[in-house]
């Protein structure tokens, strides 16, 4: 990959990042600051109170040289909770912040900004650049696939959008949930996505009304980004392409690469977590199972069970990054002696350390694109949001990994016994199956690094972007 010095340089050019303020959105939005300020630019990042003491905490997350953090009130409900209101979230973010940024705004020292790079969630900022006179360009951080169908939402077939309703006849909506996305779209669908993969989001008219708002709004933006790479999805992107008049750039995979040389293992100043690298290091080649939902939205106290049941019947080594009841997993799984369990690691080194060979994943599009880029297959178990859509590229689209919400019973819960063989299956070294996906997820890694290499891919549109409103040095 291309060294930060290697980078072509601007000058006197300042960019405002505004992230939606959510844990995987603030993520992806600092790693393009990152890329940002490595080409020269002077970056103003701009966060709520809250989420400036959730940074300063992490160092996963610490802004870099040329990327300067300031701040909004706390106008919008805490971090530690938003989950339980989801859609009211979405409210305030809509209604609240944008006035305490143009405050902001007329405040910040220095030169005006040439840009405004904003999180497509907080789809204000278009507005207020239009008002300004300043370019906008939105980051959309989950698979341009999920993004597509929100386009073409008036496609879709009206047993699905009208709150769940059936169609006439006995049964059909339950029939036809299977089908696939491309019936009812385009032929530049991505041909594995079924209907079923948009629900349950799709029954919440206000959450979906956000998204399509956001997409509506691309319409007066000067440039469209997505944190994937375009030979992920190179056909939904040729297609979105076609259809907007402004740029459609991929610049990822859109992960912390450029931190991995920063040897650095501590969380939140605590150095006691250090050793699961020393840990990581006296594992066989391939013989972990890196395990970790996410920290938004939390599986069901059953499903824990199952998982953690699942896992030690199982017998593979495995690091799981627990965030809340790491007791009642203890206790049910006993002796942990294959297994290790922590608040928190950095996941991107995790992923890329040479013992690891498998990612039990809540299939949030930063998880997947960091094991895409770390070449490790996956165990999706999507659970909310963008990810049911995520969970099917892995397995069908990419074939890099196994759908776990495939084998869940009437209810969603999927069994101890499924999760077992699953895990068994993907970190088996004899299964030929397992060996095609781990070569395949190999191949991806080798394709995500040509993309973000000098010359690559979303090198060359990241070059672009910077060429629309810097002058090079």
């Amino acid at each position: 990959m291309a060294a930060a010095g290697d980078e072509p340089r601007v000058r006197g050019c300042h960019i405002v990042a505004v992230p939606f303020p959510g844990r995987g959105h603030v993520n992806a939005m600092m790693n393009l600051s990152r890329l940002l300020a490595a080409r020269g630019a002077a970056v103003t990042f701009v966060v709520t109170e809250e989420w400036l003491g959730l940074l300063r905490s992490s160092s996963s997350s610490a802004a870099a040289d040329g990327v300067r953090l300031r701040t909004i009130p706390n106008v919008i409900p805490s971090e530690h909770g938003r989950a339980a209101d989801h859609s009211g979230f979405l409210d305030a973010v809509a209604t609240e912040m944008e006035a305490p940024f143009e405050r902001l705004l007329d405040g910040l020292e220095g030169p005006p900004p040439a840009a405004l790079v904003a999180d497509a969630y907080v789809s204000w900022v278009v507005a207020v650049g239009n008002r300004r006179g300043v370019p906008v360009w939105p980051l959309f951080p989950m698979a341009a696939s999920f993004f597509f169908a929100y386009y073409h939402y008036d496609r879709l077939p009206a047993w699905l959008t009208d709150d769940g309703e059936q169609a006439p006849g006995s049964g059909e909506a339950v029939d036809n949930s299977d089908q696939k996305l491309v019936h009812h779209i385009s032929s530049q669908a991505s041909s594995s996505i079924r209907l079923s993969d948009l629900e349950p989001l799709i029954h919440n008219k206000r959450t979906v009304n956000h998204i399509i708002s956001v997409i509506s709004s691309i319409r007066n933006a000067q440039c469209l980004l997505f944190t994937t790479m375009y030979e992920l999805e190179a056909s939904v992107i040729d297609s979105l392409q076609s259809v907007y008049s402004c740029p459609v750039y991929p610049i990822g995979p859109c992960v912390p690469y450029m931190t991995l040389e920063d040897h650095r293992t501590t969380s939140n100043g605590d150095t006691s977590q250090g050793d699961y690298f020393t840990w990581l290091d006296s594992q066989p080649v391939n013989s972990v199972l890196y395990v970790s939902l996410g920290s938004f939205v939390s599986v069901s106290a059953s499903q824990l069970d199952e998982i953690a049941l699942g896992l030690a019947a199982s017998e593979v080594r495995f690091l799981w990054i627990l965030r809340e009841q790491s007791t009642r997993v203890r206790d049910l799984i006993g002796d942990i002696g294959k297994g290790m369990i922590l608040p928190w690691c950095e996941q991107l080194k995790v992923l890329c350390h040479s013992s690891v060979g498998g990612f039990l994943t809540h299939c949030g599009m930063n998880s997947t694109l960091e094991a895409i880029f770390a070449g490790v297959p996956m165990l999706a178990l999507p659970l909310f949001f963008d990810q049911p859509i995520d969970g099917r590229l892995i397995a069908e689209e990419w074939k890099i990994g196994l759908n776990l919400r495939d084998w869940a019973n009437k209810d969603g819960l999927i069994g101890r016994e499924d999760i077992a063989r699953a895990a068994k299956r993907l970190m088996s070294s004899d299964e030929a199956d397992a060996k095609a996906v781990r070569s395949r997820a190999l191949e991806w890694k080798e394709a995500s690094r040509r993309a973000v290499d000098k010359g690559g891919s979303s090198y060359r549109n990241l070059s672009s972007l910077m060429e629309m409103v810097c002058t090079s040095e």
